[in-house]
């Protein structure tokens, strides 16, 4: 059921049901807070509540957690154009781990096939490209998800602040904040964010249990989503659900404050490239030639 305006009752009872059951905890004397700056003990009741609510709904354990960022890491990623394939095993890895709507279909990762004598040159890419097999003779590939910026244009734009970059270099988004404006959308320079159209079409056997408030938790419908380097597994010491996937290894990620880890020698001892560098948006993922 909606309204004349399109928003969902159940958006609505959401809305109502964390101004009802939190309003105490939601109201201090500087104003409203969001969940995620709640004291611990009120953010876990929250998020209990949530999982209730999601347990009903997909009939099955869902674990919604609230991990924060860890002291002295800042992930960034790196991608090595010589090695993709454009076979986007990534794309579906992470449609699975991050709960993104399979009707109507959302994708964090779009995979860009390019022709080699063009380089990089988004202007002339296909996002559709559809052979019987890949790699395509006189193609490459560039995979575009959020490129977690320092300078991020989308967070400075959204009016109600339900996005914003975390210390460990995460952008994040608060789903029980966002209106749905769409203005990080139409900032963000790389199409990055997706809005959520409908209800989310999750067959209760598709749904990973495994979630983060900030992160993969299923979304309602008329809020923006996008990727998180799969926070919910990141901040638990895990890689990223593409990075697992690939099946050439073109994906590497980890600490850039950490000499020794990989990304950091990919960073400091390869040919590196980042998407827009004149917009001075200053992405934490770095594009690379390993060969």
């Amino acid at each position: 059921m909606e309204t004349e305006k399109g928003i969902s009752m159940n958006r609505i009872t959401r809305r109502k049901f964390l101004v009802g059951t939190a309003a105490g905890m939601l109201m201090t004397s500087c104003g409203p807070k969001r969940l995620y700056e709640l004291a611990r003990p009120d953010l876990r009741e929250a998020l209990d509540r949530m999982e209730k609510e999601y347990a009903v709904k997909y009939g099955k354990a869902v674990k919604v957690g609230s991990e924060g960022p860890i002291k002295g890491v800042k992930f960034a990623y790196a991608l090595d154009l010589s090695r993709c394939i454009g076979c986007r095993t990534c794309v579906h890895a992470c449609v699975h781990e991050n709960n993104q709507s399979r009707d109507p279909e959302i994708q964090w990762i779009r995979v860009a096939g390019i022709d080699k004598e063009r380089g990089v040159d988004l202007t002339h890419a296909d996002y559709y490209y559809h052979p019987d097999k890949v790699p395509e003779p006189g193609k490459f590939y560039v995979p575009i998800q959020c490129q977690q910026c320092d300078n991020p244009p989308c967070t400075k734009v959204c009016p109600v602040k339900a996005t914003w970059k975390e210390p460990d270099g995460i952008v994040v988004v608060d789903y029980e904040w966002c209106i749905g404006c769409r203005y990080c959308m139409a900032a963000c320079p790389y199409g990055a964010r997706h809005f959520n159209w409908g209800e989310p079409g999750l067959d209760p056997a598709d749904v990973n249990p495994d979630t983060h408030y900030l992160g993969n938790r299923p979304r309602p419908k008329g809020v923006v989503e996008k990727c998180t380097f799969c926070i919910q597994r990141t901040r638990k010491g895990r890689y990223p659900a593409c990075v697992e996937a690939c099946p050439v290894g073109a994906r590497k990620f980890g600490n850039i404050l950490d000499p020794d880890s990989e990304v950091r020698y990919v960073i400091e001892n390869k040919r590196v490239l980042v998407l827009k560098e004149e917009l001075n948006t200053i992405p934490s993922f770095f594009y690379f030639y390993g060969v």
